[in-house]
Parts: C-alpha cells; structure tokens; sequence
C-alpha cells in the first residue's frame, strides 16, 4: 500500500507557526520559543501522517518563511547588502532577506508560479561564492527520525532554483542563471551525502519548471544536472516531483531519461494529458508517483473516478510501482475539516482540507491493493451525488445572464485620453496627484470591535459607531498628510476576497481555513460552491459615509471578479470564466450603485491577474481574453467623469502589459519598488501607455520607512520614461498590515517627494 504526500502546510491547524513568528519580529519571544513552536509542529505533522498510514511522508517542506529562501540559505547564496559573515545562516539574516531591516530592503517577493503563495527570489551572479551554508534539510530528517519517522528529505532541484532565480543588482539582465549549475551541485551533494550517512532512503527534488515551456538549452540543464549527481545518488532512491501542470512530450522525455532517478511524481489533477504520456511511454522498472488528489483546492476526492485512473495506471506502470500521491504540496489548501464548527453539515460533506486528504490518498493505496474501505467510499459516492444535484448550487436567471455576456465586448464608449480630460475638470488633481491602495493599518481594537460584533457582543449601532470613527480618523490623517485622492481604509473589511463574499450567494466561508500568503501572511479563501449572485448593495454605505467626511475625492473600493475567481476555492464542476463571468455581473451591479451615490472614483483590485496566467504559452491567449473582458464587464457602463482604477501586486507584469492596457481602466496602480523598477523596462523598450498610472513609490511589506529624497528619486526614474500627466504617486500596495508608527512617516515623506518634484516640474518650464 503505497502512499505519498508531495508537501504539507506548515501554519499549524490554528495558525500557530503565524503567531510565534510575529510575536519573535515584535521581540515578545526568544528564538527558542519559536524554534519550539516549529518542532511541535513538525512532529504532530509527521505523526498524524504516520497514524494515516502514509508510506512516504515528506521532511523539509517546513519554513519559517518560504522553501525557496530555505534553498537560497542552503547555499549560502546570500545578497553582499544583508553583511553575511558565512557560517551557518541564523535567523537575523534569515528574517532580513525575507522582510528588510531598518538599513536594507528585503528580496524581492514573487507569486509561485499561478498560485497565490509568494516566494523570495534568489539574487545571483557570476561572483555569487556558494558554500554549505544551512543543514536544515539534514536536521529535520533527523529530528523525524528521532521521533520513529522516517521521511523522504524535499529538496528544491538544482535546475528549477536557478530558473526562479534573478541576476542580481548590477548583474547583466542577460546572464545565463543556469550557468551557475557547476557552483552549485557540489552543495547539493554535500547535502545528499550527509543525507545518506544519516540513513535517508529516498531523497525528493522538485523541479516544477519542468512544466513550464523550456527550451533545448534549458532541458539541457536537467540531463546535466542529474548525470553530475549520479554517483552521489548511488544508494538512494530518487524522486523527481512536478506539479501545477501537464509537461509537454520533450520534457516528459528528459525527465523519464534523467540518470539515477528511481521515480517520477506527476500532476494527474492539471496535467490530464500527461497521463496520455504515461500510458504510451514509461520507463520499465521505475515508480510512478500519480497525484490524483488536488493539492490545490477544497473538494473531497471523487475516490470511484481517481481509483479507475490508478487501476488504468497499474495496468501500465505495475503493481509495486505505482505510488498514490497528491497532485503538489497541500501547502495551498486548508488544514483541517475538523475545524470547521460553523460549516453547515451538507457543504462540509463536499470538502476535504489537508488533514482529509492525507486520509483520501491512504484509502485510495489501500482500494488499490485490494482492501477497499466500502463504508468510506460509499460516504464518498453520496457526498459527490448530493453536491451533483443540490438546489443550492445552480440558478438559472444567473446562468443565463453569464451565458448572454460571451458574444460582446463590454467596451467604455469614449477612448480613455477623452475619459482624463473629462475626470480632470470634474476632480481637478495636481500634477503628480498622490493616492493610496485601499487599506490603513488594522489595529487590535479594531480587529476587535469586528470580532465582537461577528459574536454579537455588541450591537449593530456601536459597531457602525466604531468603525465611523475610525474612517473619520483614516480621512482626517490623509487630508493632514495632503493625499489628494482618499480611501476610507476599509476598517469594516477583514479580507478583500472574504469581505465581498459573504455578502454574495453562492459562497461559503470557514472560521480556520487559512492557507499561506508568504511568510506569517495567511489568507482564508471563500469557498465557492454555487453560481454567483449580488442580493443587495455591499459597499455603498461605507463610501458614502467617508465622502460626507472630506471635499476630496473618495475612491470606492472593489476587489474585481477575476481576483475574487483566483483567491478563492472555485467550483471545479463548470469552467472558471463562467463563475469569473457570474462574479463580474454581480461587480457591475456594485459600480453602478457607487456611482448613483455620487462616487466620482472607483478601484476595481485586480491583484491576482497575472497569477491566473495559465503555465503554458498556448493557454494565455483563452485566458486573457476571458480575465480583461470580465474586468471590462465591470465598468462599462459608467460615466465618463467616473474615474475607474485598478490594482495589481507582486508578480511580473511585462509579458502581459498588453492585455493590461487592453482592460481600458483610466488607472492603473501595480507594485514596483520591491522588484528594482523591473515594470518600468516595459515603457523605456517603448510600450506607449495613454491611461493614468501609479508604478508604487516604496515597499509596504517592510517596516522600512523610505526617505523623501529616496522616494522623488523614485519618481524620476518614473518621469524619465512616462508622461507627467499620467503619473500617479503612491506605495506599492495596501496598508492594513503596517503600524502607523510606519505609515504616517513614510506617507508624509511620499507627499513630499511629490511635491518636491511638482515645485522643480513647475520651475522647469
């Protein structure tokens, strides 16, 4: 009975890791209390795993910020600016290159591939000195061990680091990262030695880039890099774990030829056609890894269907070598059902979080060697019977209207340079005008007025009361600080998924489904179980009371539909742009209901655009298509005095700066300072953009405060490519997690630097 578990999410249950971890960067605990933390976490982890009857239980896939950072520390690879000294990499550095300290901005910070968890990228160069640099991999198969588990060691492969990797500051953008393989394999195999002599078994890389389109040169690295590892690996058996996607033929071909490789671990959820691969070509002697439960989302396995896929796969692989696995880590689901005391009995039935499908892969190894657990999978079978038919799930008038929406364009009627002639007489901005993204900083009593007012503490008038109060203060700091154009900073808001979606039908919600966003960052998607519908308005009453506080613009704030699609767990009975489509109508109905209210401008968030962006070049285009017509479908039937903004964070934006231009908002702002001015590459290789735009003065996700000078130089860099009427100044990102001991110093400084440079514009004439 053969079961494997590709990764599993390390927050804890009750997002315990989140806790210790900011109470250590808030200097209220030592180092060994949240080492302490961690290893608790760790070995319930391993023990639940083992009591689940898992065969291959993974260690390393535990961080104290993310898995890659981890590989970076493993080989030393630290940035010269964090003033790493060599020797093991303690938690100073560590934290440093994660999140910035008072002197050096933190790495930059990137979504992992087309989910929502971000990674720190690696800086490299040809001057990068490797060494052996954290035995974190080693420890944490030992401590298993200790406790009577043994465990496959997870390792980030050798190809796929340097492919996620970045040329470092001052490095040529042109260089060859994977010229950097021969630096870094000796590391690698000290690592895999120390492996063996502690009595490792079985070793896993993953290579996800495997998915991605590779050329010669870069399969190349694979052949290369496995061949050179070949001797060292003697002894082990090694898996080589892909997920996210299908691999196309020639890299099913290289991986199936890598040398020294014992096993293959696959996505079989995303990558239905790979199992074509499988069946018309695998290696004789080697073990399939078959990830037939999703590692991705919330739905219980449909255990009949995923057990005639595996017998399928039998007949071609073997016997013993078929392993049953999850289609990637269960780092991107939630942890644990049992949890959930608030999920209504029927809905819960549909779903399994990681603890579940820990159960799910078991009961699937065990059906396939013939001792099939009935009981189990008739439970299984009545439950995806009931979310089949369930009247909860479909409306029609809802589906019809979605359905109406695919022939047409959903356009503005005039072009957007008519739209900012018309919005600048109506709200008559300096140049340069400043704005922020939305949020202020969520302090503990207003987490906890919130939360009171969730369990009815208290009434609905003090809570209305409180959270006034605070928009009066949020209003009343900006119109001191000079913003020209204000947010109400969302103090009502918990989340900018889940607050729009418990107030839209077809939703359901959970008291501790978190999942990882980076670092502490945990988010807890909706779970999308229906077609979607607006009852009643959502965020009118908000916008409304803040613009009564101020003369100046008050921007309404939405998140968008295709943001909303990609944060949550979306149904997986229908196809995505059909709930985008559903999402977007119910978006609409919100705008036009702002601009009745006498909203003059509306943020539409479309954060998650880019990390939708399907892993294959020939996928791009269906979804492009799909993803701007929904934002389009949004705001197309404002006025043109109506100023339409969006946003966007923390991915790279360059190969689809087109369809970006293409979604005709009037502005737009997007991350920018983290990833070193990276988007403004698009504007000087000569991408013409006529709508407004905000590329983020400074980094939010550091305590950092920048300096006025620091800030204008930013914007210089800005003005040197783009037109001074369309630039807009303000941070990267929201807010909600910064402290105003942060945020009033750094936004009095970016107001500045604006102004600084509107006297030298002014003076330049």
């Amino acid at each position: 009975m053969a079961s494997h578990i590709v990764g599993y999410p390390r927050m804890g249950p009750k997002r315990e890791l989140k806790f210790a971890l900011e109470s250590f960067w808030d200097n209220k605990s030592s180092a060994e209390d949240l080492q302490k933390v961690a290893a608790d976490l760790r070995s319930s982890i391993w023990q639940q795993m083992a009591a689940a009857g898992i065969k291959y239980i993974p260690s390393n896939t535990f961080s104290y910020y993310d898995q890659v950072l981890d590989a970076t520390s493993m080989l030393g690879a630290v940035p010269p600016r964090y003033g790493w000294n060599g020797g093991e990499i303690g938690f100073d550095t560590y934290f440093s290159m994660a999140r910035g300290n008072a002197s050096v901005p933190a790495m930059e910070m990137t979504k992992w591939f087309d989910t929502n968890y971000h990674f720190i990228v690696p800086e490299l160069g040809p001057d990068v000195n490797f060494s052996y640099a954290s035995h974190k991999a080693v420890d944490e198969y030992k401590e298993a061990k200790a406790l009577g588990v043994d465990t496959i060691p997870v390792l980030i492969g050798p190809v796929s680091y340097l492919l996620l990797s970045k040329p470092a500051k001052g490095v040529e953008k042109t260089f060859s990262l994977l010229s950097l393989l021969p630096k870094i394999l000796p590391i690698y195999k000290e690592v895999i030695a120390e492996l063996k002599a502690a009595g490792a078994l079985w070793v896993q890389f993953d290579e996800p880039t495997l998915v991605l389109d590779l050329d010669s040169h870069q399969l190349q690295a694979f052949t290369a890099a496995y061949a050179e590892l070949e001797t060292t690996l003697s002894g082990l058996n090694v898996l080589i774990e892909t997920y996210f996607a299908d691999l196309t033929a020639e890299a099913y071909k290289t991986l199936t030829e890598l040398k020294g490789v014992t096993a293959y671990g696959l996505d079989l959820v995303r990558g239905t056609q790979t199992i074509d691969l499988i069946k018309s070509n695998f290696p004789k002697g080697k073990y399939l890894f078959a990830g037939v439960v999703d590692g991705r989302n919330i739905w219980a396995n449909d255990l009949a269907s995923s057990l005639r896929t595996l017998q399928a796969l039998e007949a071609v692989v073997g016997k013993d070598k078929l392993v049953v696995s999850t289609s990637c880590s269960l780092l991107h689901t939630a942890v644990d059902l049992v949890n959930e005391t608030k999920l209504d009995d029927e809905i819960k039935s549909w779903l399994a979080f990681a603890a579940q499908k820990v159960v799910e892969v078991n009961a699937l190894a065990e059906a396939l060697a013939g001792q099939k657990d009935e009981a189990f999978f008739t439970a299984n079978a009545s439950a995806q019977a009931s979310r089949k038919s369930s009247p909860r799930v479909t409306n029609e008038a809802v589906q019809k209207a979605a359905a109406a929406l695919k022939g047409s364009d959903h356009r503005r009627a005039t072009n957007v340079t008519a739209r900012l002639d018309a919005q600048q007489k109506k709200l008559n901005l300096p140049v340069l005008p400043t704005t922020t993204i939305g949020s202020f900083p969520q302090t503990l009593e207003l987490r906890r007025v919130r939360r009171e007012y969730k369990a009815n503490k208290i009434s609905e008038d003090d809570y209305v009361k409180a959270i006034k109060e605070e928009i009066k203060k949020v209003v009343d700091l900006q119109e001191e600080l000079d913003i020209d154009v204000l947010v109400h900073g969302e103090p009502e808001r918990n989340d900018m998924v889940e607050y729009f979606g418990e107030q839209l039908s077809g939703f359901a919600f959970t008291v501790n489904g978190w999942v990882q966003s980076y670092g502490s960052r945990c988010v807890k998607p909706p779970i999308i179980y229906g077609d979607v519908s607006r009852p009643k308005p959502m965020t009118v009453f908000w916008s409304s009371t803040a613009q009564s506080m101020t003369k100046r613009p008050m921007k309404g704030m939405l998140t968008g539909p295709v943001t909303i699609l990609n944060w949550s767990f979306v149904r997986n009975d229908q196809p995505r742009f059909e709930t985008c489509y559903q999402i977007a109508l119910a978006i609409k109905d919100e705008v036009e209901d702002l601009e009745k209210a006498g909203i003059n401008v509306i943020q539409i968030d479309e954060a998650a655009l880019r990390e939708g962006l399907p892993l294959r070049k020939s996928e791009h285009a269906f979804y492009q298509k799909w993803a701007v017509h929904s934002f389009r479908i949004t705001n197309c039937g404002v006025q043109d005095i109506t100023q339409i903004h969006t946003h966007m964070c923390y991915s790279n934006f360059n190969d689809i700066i087109h369809s970006i231009i293409d979604m005709d908002a009037d502005v737009i702002t997007i991350e920018n300072s983290r990833s070193d001015e990276k988007l403004l590459s698009v504007f000087r290789e000569g991408v013409k953009y006529g709508a407004g735009i905000g590329p983020g003065v400074y980094d939010i996700h550091s305590p950092r405060i920048p300096s006025t000078e620091e800030i204008a130089d930013r914007i210089n860099k800005m003005l040197a490519v783009l037109e001074t009427n369309i630039l807009w100044v303000n941070p990267d990102c929201g807010l909600k997690t910064r402290k105003y001991a942060e945020v009033k110093p750094a936004l009095s400084n970016m107001v500045a630097a604006a102004k600084l440079l509107r006297t030298q514009l002014a003076s330049a004439k």
